[in-house]
Order: structure tokens, then sequence, then C-alpha cells
């Protein structure tokens, strides 16, 4: 009787990890499931996407109309705004332009550190000028250089120029003429983007992958090859991402602002 008792617990033994590895599989299919029928905004477009890298992508699919810069000093899923991370920062000085008609959403016109300067560089930002309704990336160094129809009618983004189309100097514009930190760290990773037909992607990594792997996950999965442009932005534990129920914390840190998807 011991005998067999004793085998039947070896049987239990070398089969534990069998069912400990299946109950893993059950609730990660419970998980993907349950965050499927998240409840998403009907403004928002969200999808998720692993790249033939490896990469994978949360996207927010919305019009630029929609789009509105905050700042708020906190972590993005605790705001409770569907949106991602904006751009760089420094303490609670913003070191990207984000600007909205005319106004830098975290202090005053020409005030360091307001979301008015990309400082130290000429960098990437994305427009949209609310007039001719077009989205366009510039590279300015402030709020200044931007070319607009009316300075109280547009918004602007800042972060670094992806240069979706141009693959052979993408690295050296990114890297040595507007400062993109750690390209080649594996990291979490944050973008915004924009296809031919005007419409805007968010885009935040749920794995860590280095700037090329970032960019190169967002050509051939995103807009079918219709995209246009891109902007790398704040990334690491500042990529953070909100949609319904869908929360991508980072590590946890607050940022200084972030990209909010409006309602109706």
């Amino acid at each position: 009787m011991k005998g067999i008792t004793n085998e039947r617990f070896a049987v239990i033994r070398r089969s534990f990890p069998f069912y400990l590895c299946a109950l893993y599989l059950i609730l990660e299919v419970v998980t993907i499931w349950y965050l499927s029928k998240g409840d998403h905004p009907k403004e928002v477009n969200y999808f998720q996407i692993t790249a033939d890298n490896g990469v994978v992508l949360h996207v927010l699919k919305t019009e630029p109309s929609r789009i509105s810069l905050h700042s708020i000093n906190d972590n993005v899923v605790k705001s409770g705004a569907n949106g991602i991370n904006g751009g760089f920062f420094w303490g609670n000085q913003l070191l990207s332009i984000a600007a909205m008609d005319g106004m830098p959403v975290s202090g005053s016109p020409k005030e360091y550190g307001s979301g008015w300067f990309n400082v130290k560089y000429a960098r990437g930002t994305i427009v949209y000028d609310r007039v001719t309704k077009i989205v366009n990336v510039q590279r300015a160094a402030s709020v200044d250089d931007l070319h607009i129809s009316d300075a109280a009618k547009f918004w602007a983004q800042g972060g670094i120029s992806m240069n979706i189309k141009d693959d052979s100097n993408w690295y050296r514009i990114a890297v040595q003429e507007e400062g993109l930190p750690f390209p080649d760290d594996e990291r979490l990773r944050s973008g915004m983007v924009y296809d031919n037909y005007g419409e805007l992607y968010l885009v935040v990594t749920s794995t860590k992958c280095t700037a090329e792997k970032f960019r190169t996950a967002i050509k051939g999965s995103i807009a079918d090859g219709e995209l246009n442009e891109a902007i790398f932005l704040d990334g690491d534990g500042s990529s953070q991402l909100l949609a319904g129920n869908i929360e991508l914390k980072g590590d946890g840190r607050p940022v200084v602002q972030m990209i909010a998807v409006n309602g109706e």
C-alpha cells in the first residue's frame, strides 16, 4: 500500500510543472480576452499588435482634432484620461514642446520648462493646424519656429524625428542632431505617428526594445504601408497608456505631460 501511495505521489510531482504551465496559459488567455472586452471610449480605437520582430505595440488610433495636451504631473493611468505620455522632461520642467492654441501646457509663453521649447535641440514636433486641418512634422526649437495658419488655432507635440521614409539617415538625425537618449538600450518606447490620411496613432510598447526595433515595428505593423511620419516621445518608465481598462504604467513614475484623446 505504501508503495502505491509513493508511486501516486511521484506521478503527481512529475505532472505538477505541466499543470502549472497549463494554468498559466489559461490565465493568460482569460486576461487577454478580458482586456479585449475593455470599456474603450467610442472615439478611441485601441488595438494591440505583435510586430514581426517581437515588439508588442499598444496603439490608440484617433483624429487629430480629438487630441489635447495636458500637464498632469502624475502617472497617465492615474490621470483618468485616455491617452499616452508626452515629451521629455526633467523634474517638473518640460524639455519638449507641448502647446495648444498659443499657450504652453505647463507655464507661460517663452518660459523655460513650460512646453514652449524643445530644449537644447531643434527637434521633430508634430503640429496640427486647426485652420487647414493638416498634420505634419516640423523640426523646431520653440513654438516661435512653427509654421501655422493661426497662432491661436493649433496644437504642437515635441519629440524626436523618426524619419519614417529615410532609412539611411534617420539614426544619425535622431541621435546626433536631435539627441535621442539611449537609442541602443532595450527600453520601453513611446511614439506619435500619422498616416497619409491624417489619422493619428499613439503608440506605446509593453516590451523593451531599441529605438531601431521600435521604428521597424511601427513601419511594419501600422497603417498598412500608409504611414507618413512619426516622432519618438519619452520612453522607458515614462512609457504609459490608458485606454478604458487597458493600463500601462511604465515603472509607475509621474510624468509632467500627456497626450489625451478627447470625447465627443
